[in-house]
């Protein structure tokens, strides 16, 4: 069964109420936060290339890269297919990253199909792409196609964050957080959103 979709923010403060009902920390993190941004993206071809674009280097960077693919219009997947190699390089792409970016090209997804496709098939489509790794398709998955009950343990902030809420003695490895992400389901998605919005407040107020 495909997960509830989150389309609007009215969407996003039903899933937080409902947090907020089930978990006092989650109340406390919200009084902190405030409201919760909707976040959602566009899906399909650009969104993933932009996040194999974005991969191991600074925003500047990526946005930079990004936009310099976006005025080659190298950002759909003919584009990309049929660039050289030379051309691709031009934009600032390095060669795994080249690598990838045609791999997706070729990948044939059916993007439209993955809106419907219950998340463990959207998660194995995605991953079974060479430079999308299981964090990219979660994120995909829960902004672009707006699955309102998809985590993303591995994620550095989120572990962070669930640390200091919960008092935890050390950060919570990727296993540990994606089993205490359990207790927040059906709005695991609007959690990590809380969990997202706490960490920029605790940062904040440490001056990081």
């Amino acid at each position: 069964m495909k997960d509830r979709i989150i389309q609007t923010s009215d969407d996003v403060e039903e899933g937080v109420q409902e947090l907020c009902k089930i978990c006092p920390r989650m109340a406390y993190a919200y009084a902190q936060t405030g409201a919760l941004p909707l976040r959602r993206k566009p899906d399909g071809f650009a969104e993933l290339l932009s996040a194999i674009v974005s991969q191991q280097v600074s925003v500047a960077s990526a946005q930079a890269i990004w936009g310099r693919m976006k005025d080659a219009g190298l950002t759909g997947p003919r584009k990309v297919k049929w660039a050289s190699d030379d051309a691709l390089r031009a934009v600032g792409l390095s060669r795994q990253k080249i690598r990838y970016a045609r791999a997706l090209s070729q990948a044939g997804i059916d993007y439209r199909a993955l809106r419907d496709a219950p998340t463990p098939e959207v998660i194995a489509t995605l991953t079974d792409v060479p430079g999308i790794g299981v964090w990219t398709a979660e994120i995909y998955a829960m902004f672009s196609l707006g699955g309102a009950d998809i985590f993303a343990p591995g994620d550095l902030a989120l572990q962070e964050a669930a640390r200091v809420l919960y008092n935890l003695p050390e950060r919570p490895k990727e296993r540990a957080l994606r089993d205490m992400a359990q207790a927040w389901s059906p709005w695991r998605s609007v959690a990590a959103r809380q969990l997202w919005a706490f960490y920029r407040v605790v940062k904040n107020r440490e001056g990081i």
